[in-house]
């Protein structure tokens, strides 16, 4: 039996790897998982009982694009937060999450040609894997941008080639940026813009650790977008509850774009997409015109970056991330480091290379490991004690 080629050639994914990786080995400790990017705190109490309070939404087939009251919802938390009108009929859509979206987007948008070539999508090394899954599957060229120490770890766009830029469709961005906790600036966004204008390419703008930050909200790409007067076609927005609101079983996320974007992207949602049932939709709508949560919650991640700060003072490399809520550490080797503080303290993380491509020779997650600050605060400090004097004692 046959099967696509463009597939064959996968790596399994970081979680089966990762497993891999451990499993035949005991715990040298007890278990703390620092690997998932799955938010612990309490979502807010009063979510389940809008759910009860709609459960005859069950009996009923939910909009595919998202209520009105959803929509609205959605619209009104992007005027707020980052001072930019969108219409709810016309330019946001809701997502089973945001990988739903990530991936779709592609589909919806990505053309097969770009200026007679091939198409290539741009893409942050490491990076957020369904970037990746998207451009393959549309038949396009993944182009892996390296986004280390030396670039602010995030992707240096202007080293580009004219060829590459010439046939360049879509550019994947993730600020707050999973996993180095880096935030583009509005100079950043701007220069991104112009090039995307100049070159006539897509931005997708992966910003769904926004609401996590030390102090200063991270910029977001439609706001630079609507200063510069860029074509409203320009950026698409990605954004979802499971960070901000600690609610990523209720995958709730939502595109907002350009109305003609967001028309593709219904399009194909009609015949693709499977809709969020109509009592999560009225949670999320509730959620989304909530702000006390996400302060209550920001706070403890706040707490938590001191805390990491403190345990790490001293370490050499330890770069203190300026929001989502990862810390990406340096390691010889990120296998060995991960495999050595599971067998001797029970500490689990994620190798940095289970997040990256190796492109021209180089692997830029290798030298790294991926740790969750998503266990209680009085566990987290703790875990990251054994940690500490595991790798860099």
């Amino acid at each position: 039996m046959d099967y696509p080629e463009r597939f064959s050639n996968l790596p399994p994914y970081a979680f089966p790897r990762l497993r891999a990786l451990l499993d035949d080995h005991a715990s040298g400790g007890d278990v703390v998982h620092m690997t998932i990017g799955e938010p612990k705190h309490a979502f807010p109490e009063w979510v389940t009982k809008v759910i009860v309070d709609n459960a005859a939404g069950f009996n009923n087939y939910p909009p595919n694009e998202g209520t009105p009251e959803l929509r609205g919802a959605i619209a009104d938390w992007v005027g707020r937060r980052y001072g930019v009108t969108v219409d709810p009929d016309t330019q946001v859509m809701t997502l089973n999450g945001t990988r739903e979206g990530l991936y779709n987007a592609a589909m919806a948008l990505c053309p097969e040609v770009k200026n007679g070539q091939k198409p290539a999508v741009l893409i942050p090394n490491p990076f957020y894997q369904v970037y990746m899954i998207a451009a393959i599957s549309v038949g396009a060229e993944p182009v892996f941008l390296p986004a280390t120490a030396a670039s602010g770890h995030l992707p240096d766009f202007s080293a580009l080639s004219e060829e590459v830029l010439n046939r360049t469709a879509i550019a994947y961005v993730c600020s707050p940026a999973n996993p180095q906790g880096a935030v583009a600036s509005r100079e950043y966004w701007a220069d991104l813009i112009a090039l995307a204008e100049k070159y006539d390419f897509r931005i997708f703008a992966d910003e769904c650790y926004s609401e996590i930050y030390r102090d200063t909200p991270p910029p977001g790409a439609l706001s630079v977008a609507k200063e510069m007067g860029a074509d409203p076609e320009r950026v698409t927005l990605f954004n979802s509850l499971s960070k901000r609101s600690n609610l990523p079983g209720l995958r709730a996320g939502f595109v907002a774009g350009g109305p003609a974007s967001v028309t593709r992207m219904k399009t194909l949602r009609a015949y693709s997409g499977a809709p969020i049932p109509g009592p999560l939709q009225a949670a999320a709508a509730a959620v989304w015109a909530d702000e006390a949560h996400v302060i209550e919650n920001r706070a403890l991640y706040q707490a938590k970056y001191k805390v990491a700060d403190e345990v790490f003072a001293g370490v050499q490399g330890y770069m203190p991330p300026e929001a989502g809520f990862f810390l990406w550490l340096p390691v010889d080797d990120g296998e060995e480091a991960a495999k050595k503080l599971w067998c001797e303290t029970g500490v689990r993380v994620l190798p940095g290379a289970y997040l990256a491509r190796e492109a021209d020779g180089f692997n830029p997650g290798k030298g790294f490991i991926r740790v969750a600050m998503v266990a209680p605060e009085d566990q987290l400090r703790e875990a990251l004690g054994r940690l500490r004097d595991c790798l860099y004692g």
